[in-house]
């Protein structure tokens, strides 16, 4: 009874948390889009212009609307307006048929472009088809010819003068009133002036737009008295980019029509809205606003009422309820299985889940609220697979960062235990791998060895490679000095790299040995290592017990710092969460291995540059334990410089990436691996995969920016209800981890700055080892040096180069693009943004550069300080 009380408690808990977050997520989508009230009319519509062309039609690809869809629009339109303007006659050749057929009033145009044969053509059937046409009430040569450059004034009145002369119908031209009145010499050869009145494209804020249309209006009628005009194009688009103070939207569309309509002069006029209905084939030509003039859309749908609230998107509750059905399941699994965690934390990863949920659904929609090309959705498909893998990477984090903070308490803490007495001590044989290694480095750590309070075991030094003997003989002398649990080993030529080397300790191992370690060449061991973890080893199914590695000789330099914390952060964080499913990464210094696992699983991986971390994944996929002891029992040295510490990132990256491949069907197939362990060494690796989709992301908006400004038709800027997600996913990602540290760690704000800024630093070669690791099978190891740095007067720029690279080509991309669209466009901003925001890891690289030329505060201070060699 008492079990089925608390599980009906937990699913009601898990219940409300679910409902709770989806109900708030959909409050959210109904205040962004709250309707508006503008004033209302119940005028008619004097006419639409009007093109026929049905969603996937276009003149460019040579399809053209049917006689029955040409009919369905014009009963359609009938409903709000009894006349049209047409733009050309041959590619609807049956439109002004079917206009008489319903008694509609036509003013026929002629379209006119730089193709002389086209345009005789057009003339001519102008004149034949619109003879004897009771409805067609005026004619049309050419719509804009002069604006965009096809035809010379000269040109067009030829044309103007021969349809004059064939027809007794009224006959114009249209042209914004700019070129009348810079080519007052047109108003002679026409019968009325056609003029497009669209303060959108003069960057007219909306609620000024229709004052200044009347204004426009009456300065020609000043300038030209004594001729009719008509008003060819008037409206305002519902999507496109702003310009100036013009915004395109559809409330702002609604706003200008009802304004204008509602105006005590519009009845007197004769006008044409533009248009009738959107035309996705425009964005080929016109850019993307060119598509979202219609007072329809192009499914036909009227977009707005002429009286009532304007929803700015109508499909806004369909959305909400689509993002709130998709995210409840997950939100209420994780509400109802994450019981040690605090309310609180619950809700904040449910939240994270909406989130990202609702975020994919605003991208999956984009189509329905958007006309795209081929290319766009090409775009959009890579756009809505990385805004996936951003959000994967983004709960991956918000996981962890919930585990830490909210977690009530830890069922897997594992600490030092009480010592074996010394005849109950399992033999431990201790290998110590070299390669070219300052030789009183390597010492201080055989020194520090020689010091433990532990009775049995033995030390193999395995000199691997290294040419110099001024390097290795030291070695060799010391532990001969040290006696016989001292064993040295020069191995000349000797493949598999650290792995090889390893490996080659095995088979030279004291046969009594029970318990492998490994340390690596720069660590200070402390003397309880061994007697405080081989207790562990007492259950037999623990194959690993891992301390964390910690550092030394850091304080006193800036980019030493740096380099601890940021090392610290993942022992104090990512480890602890990672140890609760026993999924631990295994890292080859201060890690004690039971040797009857090893042998039993093969030894270390010799194809792996990362054979430490791969080894414990075997062994986790045999059904072993593996533990991680936080007791700081080892110290050893930062690496030496930026170029160093990039050369390891990059080998951890490329060694990650060898190791998902090669144990990929493990993880997702048949396996010894439960859900938590398939889950934390599946996304184990997605900051680093979040790296190397940055720099996706860095070539891509390099890309897409070029194209804004060579090709701006066919390179719209981003939409903006995609690029907020974006931002607003790098901002909440950037501030996860300061917030964790200093939760998590006892280090002023200046060393989480500084370890922040190094680990975004990192981000480039991060990424450049993903990317050829999954490219690549083979790597080389490289080790990392602890104590030199690069010479020679260029010798700054060598390792930051690429980043600097980068920094310059995208800040020239953001200038280039406030030069060329001004500031003031939100999407604009918005594009901008994005490409400062991916400057940051480049800045940081530069940043870590300088603090490793920074000199060390002690030696500054006149006081003596040892640097490592």
């Amino acid at each position: 009874m008492k079990q089925a009380a608390s599980f009906a408690y937990r699913v009601a808990v898990a219940a409300a948390i679910a409902g709770l977050v989806a109900i708030a997520q959909y409050w959210l989508w109904e205040h962004f889009n709250r309707g508006a009230e503008f004033i209302g009319t119940n005028q008619s519509i004097k006419g639409f212009a009007y093109n026929g062309f049905q969603r996937d039609q276009s003149p460019l690809k040579g399809t053209y609307p049917t006689r029955a869809e040409l009919a369905a629009d014009l009963d359609l339109l009938a409903r709000n307006s009894d006349a049209l303007r047409t733009y050309g006659v041959n590619d609807m050749p049956e439109l002004l048929t079917v206009a008489g057929e319903r008694d509609m009033l036509v003013t026929a145009g002629a379209w006119l472009d730089r193709d002389a044969d086209k345009n005789d053509k057009e003339i001519t059937a102008l004149i034949a088809k619109t003879r004897g046409m009771r409805h067609v009430e005026r004619l049309m040569v050419g719509n804009e010819s002069i604006l965009r450059g096809d035809l010379t004034p000269d040109q067009l009145i030829v044309y103007l003068d021969r349809v004059r002369k064939a027809q007794r119908k009224p006959v114009s031209t249209a042209e914004p009133w700019h070129v009348w009145l810079k080519y007052p010499e047109l108003v002679k050869h026409v019968d009325y002036i056609t003029v497009h009145l669209l303060p959108y494209h003069e960057g007219v804020p909306v609620e000024a737009a229709v004052n200044y249309a009347f204004q426009r209006y009456d300065e020609l009628a000043k300038t030209f008295p004594k001729k009719k005009i008509v008003i060819g194009e008037i409206g305002w688009p519902s999507k496109g980019p702003v310009i100036g103070a013009a915004v395109p939207s559809l409330d702002n569309e609604a706003r200008f029509i009802r304004e204008f309509l509602a105006n005590p002069r519009t009845p007197r006029l004769d006008y044409f809205l533009m248009e009738a209905i959107d035309q996705p084939w425009k964005v080929e030509v016109e850019g993307w606003a060119g598509a979202y003039w219609g007072m329809y859309n192009a499914d036909r749908e009227q977009k707005f009422a002429l009286e009532g609230l304007v929803e700015r998107d109508p499909h806004w509750a369909k959305k909400a309820s689509n993002a709130a059905v998709f995210a409840l399941l997950p939100m209420f699994l994780i509400a109802f299985f994450l019981t040690d965690w605090s309310i609180f934390g619950r809700i904040f990863l449910a939240g994270l889940i909406q989130a990202c949920v609702s975020t994919l659904i605003i991208g999956l929609n984009v189509p329905l609220d958007y006309y795209l090309t081929q290319r766009d959705l090409i775009g959009l498909a890579m756009l809505i697979a990385a805004t996936g893998l951003t959000a994967a990477v983004l709960l991956s984090h918000g996981f962890e960062f919930g585990e830490m903070l909210f977690k009530k308490k830890w069922q897997r803490r594992f600490m030092p235990m009480r010592p074996h007495l010394e005849e109950d001590q399992p033999f431990v044989s201790i290998h110590l791998a070299c390669y070219s290694e300052p030789p009183e480095m390597v010492i201080a750590t055989i020194d520090s060895l020689a010091a433990m309070n532990y009775k049995n075991f033995e030390v193999l030094v395995l000199d691997n490679n290294t040419k110099e003997e001024e390097l290795w003989k030291p070695l060799e002398k010391r532990c001969a000095e040290l006696g016989p649990r001292f064993r040295f080993f020069h191995l000349e030529n000797w493949p598999g790299f650290k792995a090889g080397a390893l490996n080659y300790g095995l088979k030279v191992t004291d046969p009594r040995a029970e318990v492998i370690g490994v340390v690596d060449a720069d660590y200070v061991v402390d003397p309880e290592w061994l007697s405080s973890l081989i207790p562990h080893f007492d259950k037999p199914d623990v194959a690993v017990v891992q301390a964390p590695q910690a550092h030394r000789d850091w304080e006193t330099q800036p980019f030493r710092r740096m380099c601890n914390w940021e090392f610290d952060g993942f022992f104090r964080i990512g480890m602890h969460h990672r140890n609760e499913r026993n999924a631990l990464i295994q890292h080859g210094t201060m890690t004690l291995v039971r040797r009857l696992a090893l042998e039993e699983v093969g030894g270390w991986s010799e194809w792996c540059i990362c054979e430490d971390t791969e080894l414990g994944l075997r062994l986790i996929e045999r059904g072993y334990d593996t533990r991680y002891v936080d007791h700081i029992l080892g110290r050893g040295l930062t690496p030496s410089d930026f170029a160093s510490i990039k050369t390891q990132r990059f080998r951890w990256a490329f060694g990650a990436m060898q190791i998902l491949k090669a144990h990929l069907p493990q993880m997702l197939g048949k396996s010894n691996l439960n859900l938590a362990q398939r889950y934390h060494f599946l996304t184990g690796w997605f900051a680093w995969l979040g790296d190397a989709l940055q720099l996706v992301f860095a070539f891509g908006s390099l890309f897409w920016t070029l194209g804004i400004l060579l090709l701006p038709k066919s390179f719209g800027l981003p939409v903006v209800a995609l690029a907020l997600p974006i931002l607003g996913f790098m901002a909440f990602k950037a501030a996860l981890g300061p917030i964790l540290y200093r939760r998590t760690m006892d280090c002023p704000w200046k060393d989480i700055l500084g370890a922040s800024i190094l680990s975004v630093g990192l981000a480039h070669a991060i990424a450049r080892g993903v990317f050829t690791g999954i490219v690549k099978k083979k790597g080389v190891f490289v080790r990392t040096p602890k104590g030199w740095r690069a010479q020679g007067a260029l010798a700054f720029f060598g390792p930051i180069r690429e980043e600097i690279g980068m920094l310059v080509a995208l800040l020239l991309g953001a200038v280039a693009l406030i030069l060329m669209r001004g500031a003031n466009s939100i999407e604009t901003q918005l594009w901008v943004g994005i490409l400062c925001l991916q400057c940051i890891p480049y800045l940081a690289a530069i940043a870590c550069q300088v603090a490793a030329y920074m000199p060390d505060k002690a030696q500054h201070d006149g006081t003596p300080h040892a640097v490592p060699a």
